[in-house]
């Protein structure tokens, strides 16, 4: 295979063969995500080991799968120092030199399936969403899940080895985060290191600047969603507009009144 069929399913998101590259991954992630939070909890022995083949097997294909990628890119030094790059190799390289695991930071590779996001469109209990929309709600949830995942999994690593009795598992770290990040700050849950406290401040921060944007961003974008209506333009196809919309936003052309009734009604 030449590197650029190579690069080309490896990026592809319209065929078969490239939409399943990129759900394998993101399922692949998604599963060295949920070792992680397992790894955390008292389970047996022999159910650990099974999880460390697992997660090993895993790596090894992100490992084969970030050569591919370096292999068939056009530009090596730009996609060696891209931002997707740099993610791929702080997930592989700390387990393989032996520091401490980070396996939870290959979620952020999870951001990945917003390119398949766009594909998604229909009826939902807001009104009808196309499929710019669905990518929009998509980031906004997905980046919050993503930095709540992060920071718990992080101060759990710091915390735990010195501080078990308070971050005993993942949860307990996905709590304490919550509760920073919110800036409720319960304080029944307080990080000892000096680590867990620039984290515990990097948490309020980020929770001051990131989480009301996100959710007003949200907020407003189902706002927009609720207050139009399907109605497919004849001519570019466009199906959402606004409920008093005469012409297509698009391409200008008139809108069939009826079938703006129509959908109104249902």
């Amino acid at each position: 295979m030449t590197r650029s069929t190579t690069r080309f399913y490896l990026e592809d998101i319209e065929t078969p063969v490239g939409r399943a590259i990129t759900l394998s991954i993101t399922g692949l992630v998604l599963l060295s995500s949920a070792i992680f939070v397992a790894e955390t909890y008292p389970i047996p022995t022999n159910i650990r080991s099974a999880l460390n083949v697992i997660d090993t097997a895993v790596l090894l294909v992100f490992a084969i799968e970030y050569a591919l990628r370096l292999w068939c890119a056009e530009n090596r030094l730009r996609y060696f120092f891209s931002l997707y790059s740099l993610i791929d190799l702080l997930a592989v390289v700390p387990f393989l030199i032996g520091l401490f695991d980070v396996s939870f930071l290959r979620i952020f590779r999870w951001f990945r399936i917003l390119r398949l996001i766009r594909f998604i469109e229909g009826k939902t209990i807001v009104g009808y969403i196309t499929s710019e929309d669905s990518a929009i709600f998509a980031r906004i949830l997905l980046t919050l899940f993503i930095i709540i995942f992060v920071f718990s999994g992080l101060i759990y690593q710091v915390e735990h080895p010195t501080n078990a009795s308070a971050f005993r598992t993942f949860l307990d770290a996905v709590y304490f985060s919550v509760a920073t990040m919110t800036t409720v700050g319960f304080g029944d849950v307080v990080p000892r290191s000096e680590m867990g406290r620039f984290l515990t401040v990097l948490m309020i921060l980020t929770g001051i600047a990131l989480i009301p944007w996100q959710l007003g961003d949200l907020v407003k974008r189902l706002a927009k969603t609720a207050k139009q209506v399907e109605v497919i333009c004849s001519t570019c196809q466009l199906s959402l507009h606004d409920a008093d919309a005469r012409f297509c936003r698009v391409c200008g052309t008139q809108l069939d009144a009826n079938a703006r009734d129509r959908t109104k009604l249902d």
